[in-house]
């Protein structure tokens, strides 16, 4: 039953992820917001929004340490193993917006959250920080979307046909009252299995939990990567990271009738993971604007590595020790050793173009 509830969960939060962004993005269209912050915040804050939902209820719960380790193992898993899959499908494009702006803000995000636990918690100060830095984020791309309108306007738009308001609001009404119950089903379940194999709520949080949000941005990811809007892969994996920061963490370290735990695991191990991986992408895009497929595999064999070091170091593995020293003495080396190579092939083809 408790698997049952486990699946059934996930299943109401892609269901209920999808009719929320439906509706919210008629919504927006029919007050007349520009189609480029529908795009950036709507579609980021739908496929953000199981994120959201587990991590309010976990921290309602008690499971303090959960609503953490649910959004970093979701950027984590979002970028390494989306992208890595999205690129293997077809290599991906990335436009200049995202290397010069949407990346870096995504880095810079991700340094804060650093910061903000190294004494373990994320109080609501903290939280309220965060909160702010997400207004301002949105009032910036509502900002920027306004200048891009009249040229979207003039070069006219494939909108679906305008539907009752009632309709629009059922979707968004709808939509929240599935994200809630499924989010109570995942969280309980999970905690339920956590528990009965000695797992503890940060492993289970950064693994099953984090994968399961996030399945709104694989299907997203995948089919734009399927239909040729390549850019869109790459965009919804980074919007959806910047929201998993500014709203996920902010507005459950607001509600929250605690601060946000980060315990030794998170704070030492995970959460510097999720600014390494967030930093990888800035070589890895300058280069040629393209997410190759080979960097693809390589974001996929990262990811294996960390939940293979995850699982192992959970269950108390024999063999914890001789996979960190694979991935700290043989892994990493080359993974930099790939980087600096496509660094210095990418200059070589400037220079002689």
């Amino acid at each position: 039953m408790v698997w049952f509830m486990l699946v059934a969960g996930l299943v109401l939060l892609i269901i209920g992820a999808d009719v929320l962004v439906r509706g919210a993005a008629r919504l927006a269209a029919a007050f007349g917001v520009p189609a480029l912050v529908i795009g950036l915040t709507v579609v980021a804050f739908g496929t953000s929004a199981p994120e959201l939902a587990v991590s309010v209820k976990s921290s309602f719960a008690g499971q303090a340490e959960l609503a953490i380790a649910n959004v970093v193992g979701s950027n984590i898993f979002n970028v390494l193993f989306i992208l890595g899959l999205s690129a293997l499908v077809a290599p991906l494009v990335v436009s200049q917006q995202l290397i010069r702006q949407d990346v870096p803000i995504m880095v810079g995000l991700s340094a804060l959250v650093v910061l903000m636990t190294l004494d373990g918690m994320i109080g609501r100060l903290e939280a309220l920080v965060l909160v702010t830095g997400l207004l301002l984020y949105t009032v910036f791309l509502f900002y920027q979307g306004r200048k891009n309108n009249a040229a979207e306007a003039d070069a006219g738009s494939d909108a679906e046909p305008a539907a009752p308001l009632w309709q629009n609001l059922l979707l968004v009404v709808g939509g929240l009252a599935l994200l809630v119950l499924g989010s109570r089903w995942l969280v309980d379940s999970a905690v339920s299995i956590a528990a009965s194999f000695g797992v503890s709520e940060a492993v289970i949080g950064l693994t099953i939990i984090a994968a399961g949000t996030s399945l709104p941005e694989v299907m997203t990811s995948v089919m734009a990567t399927l239909k040729g809007e390549r850019d869109i892969a790459v965009g919804n994996v980074v919007g959806s990271n910047v929201f998993n920061i500014l709203c996920v963490l902010g507005v459950s370290g607001l509600v929250s009738p605690q601060p946000l735990v980060a315990g030794e695991q998170l704070s030492g191990i995970d959460i510097p993971v999720m600014l390494a991986v967030a930093a990888l992408c800035l070589p890895l895009f300058f280069t040629g604007a393209l997410l190759h497929r080979s960097e693809g595999a390589v974001f996929l064999l990262l990811y294996l590595a960390y939940v293979g070091y995850m699982v192992t170091l959970a269950t108390a593995s024999p063999y914890n020790g001789l996979l960190l020293q694979i991935i700290s003495f043989g892994l990493l080396p080359l993974v930099g050793l790939f980087v600096l190579l496509t660094l210095a092939h990418d200059l070589r083809q400037r220079r002689n173009a």
